[in-house]
């Protein structure tokens, strides 16, 4: 099957339907198409393959050790989604008929949906944000008022400045781009530059905003390990603090980002914490956590505004990638959050309700 025609037909399921036409072609040049003969097993109950089975032609049957549960077709509704797709699998799928499906790596999927999710921005956000700033003043005293930095142990904070490696800019020249895998953290100590992104939707590039010293980018590629979801070009000539990608994770990232387990999130809800799935809407029709509230990565910024500052919040996905990268969000604005570890897959089938 053609990439171009295997891109239109993963744009039929779910969430693969939410990814901006560059990462669907990409998804659609590394997924593979695949037959199977009738009674001949997709995956078996147990499994840990990370994959994303998307069913387009013929039947599957999903047993468990209680029998069959149900049969799925394809082109209905219910193969809109990945084959139960919950990571160790909960059942064991057959074919009933020939059939035809789609595997993605789920991964690739998941580092996709996070680089789409936490590119997009809103241009009166950004401008909100940058006029909150201070143009003045020195560029370490900046950076550490900022309230992700209150949350830094001070050892790590001294270790972080004492590894910072300074770069010279000329204006003009491209800090990093779109589409190049993230290996630095980057704070601005002088000069100014501009964020901008594109698609192919809009190959023309769009200005995302205007960064000036005590502003910092990068963060977000090297979260979700995926790549540059911007090009960040120097307005004027200026000198770049950076930070190497396991330097950033080892003392400024970790510090931020509190894992825990299903059972002792249950227990901080019951203290009055609050779930928030941060998936799609779509996603969420096949299972979420009961009580939880769904603000997807994409619009968290947008959202902040409406969250208790005063409460904890414990964010999910499907893994941890972007329920970790919303963490980071929140965590940067002062928030108390914790992620659950193992995604969704850590909680029992009593604590989940489907639909919406």
């Amino acid at each position: 099957m053609a990439d171009n025609k295997l891109a239109e037909t993963l744009a039929k399921f779910t969430p693969v339907n939410a990814l901006n036409p560059d990462n669907l072609m990409d998804l659609a040049q590394k997924a593979l198409v695949k037959e199977l003969q009738a009674g001949y097993t997709l995956f078996k109950s147990g499994d840990r393959d990370k994959r994303h089975v998307f069913l387009v032609k013929g039947g599957v049957e999903l047993a468990s050790e209680r029998g069959v549960q149900k049969t799925v077709y394809g082109g209905t509704p219910e193969a809109s989604h990945a084959l139960a797709h919950a990571q160790p699998r909960n059942f064991t799928a057959k074919a009933t008929s020939d059939v035809v499906y789609i595997e993605v790596d789920s991964d690739l999927l998941d580092i996709m949906l996070t680089w789409d999710q936490t590119g997009t921005y809103e241009v009166q956000d950004l401008q909100e944000e940058a006029a909150e700033k201070s143009s003045s003043g020195d560029w370490m005293t900046n950076i550490l008022a900022t309230k992700a930095f209150h949350r830094i142990p001070p050892a790590n904070i001294q270790a972080m400045f004492m590894r910072l490696e300074s770069v010279s800019y000329q204006s003009g020249d491209k800090v990093i781009e779109q589409g190049q895998e993230g290996d630095y953290f980057y704070l601005i100590k002088e000069g100014r530059c501009m964020v901008t992104r594109s698609s192919q939707a809009r190959p023309q590039s769009v200005q995302l905003a205007e960064l000036g010293p005590g502003d910092s980018f990068g963060e977000e590629a090297l979260i979700s390990d995926g790549k540059r979801n911007a090009t960040v070009t120097m307005l004027t000539n200026g000198t770049m603090m950076r930070l190497s990608k396991n330097d950033f994770m080892s003392l400024l990232n970790e510090p931020l980002l509190h894992w825990v387990s299903f059972s002792d999130a249950v227990e901080k809800v019951k203290q009055g914490a609050m779930w928030i799935d941060v998936r799609l809407p779509s996603e969420g029709e096949q299972g979420r956590i009961k009580g939880s509230i769904n603000i997807p990565l994409i619009f968290l910024r947008m959202k902040i505004g409406s969250l208790d500052p005063k409460k904890t919040y414990i964010t999910y996905c499907d893994t941890g990638r972007r329920s970790s990268a919303a963490s980071f969000l929140l965590s940067e604005r002062g928030f108390d959050v914790c992620i659950l570890e193992k995604g969704i897959s850590a909680a029992p089938a009593a604590a989940l309700e489907t639909g919406q």
